[in-house]
């Protein structure tokens, strides 16, 4: 399950971002956002300033909110208040295609 998240974190480009949960529907684990902030935590060099919280909120407090915050900005993403603006900056993650070559629909 780490390998696979982690992939996810890394398909995330430079100024775009990405919800929690939708790391875990990429990596094939929906349902397991909490499993994506343990292995930011745990992780090294991964791009952890570009995984927010559900509709772009920055879920770090303190310090730590505030550098995901000037990292963001540094790359060129706009917030709307205290979010980022998501229409413009979210990450939409391919969709996996099944052994017969069509796209799997992915349930929300």
């Amino acid at each position: 399950m780490q390998g696979r998240i982690v992939a996810a974190i890394r398909k995330i480009p430079r100024g775009k971002v990405a919800t929690y949960g939708s790391v875990a529907r990429a990596a094939g684990h929906p349902g397991a956002a909490r499993q994506v902030v343990g292995v930011l935590r745990r992780s090294f060099g991964l791009a952890w300033h570009r995984v927010l919280g559900a509709g772009g909120q920055i879920k770090l407090r303190g310090e730590s909110g505030m550098e995901q915050r000037f990292r963001l900005e540094a790359e060129g993403v706009l917030f709307r208040g205290r979010r980022v603006d998501m229409k413009r900056h979210e990450f939409k993650f391919p969709r996996e295609r099944d052994r017969s070559g069509n796209k799997e629909e992915r349930q929300a």
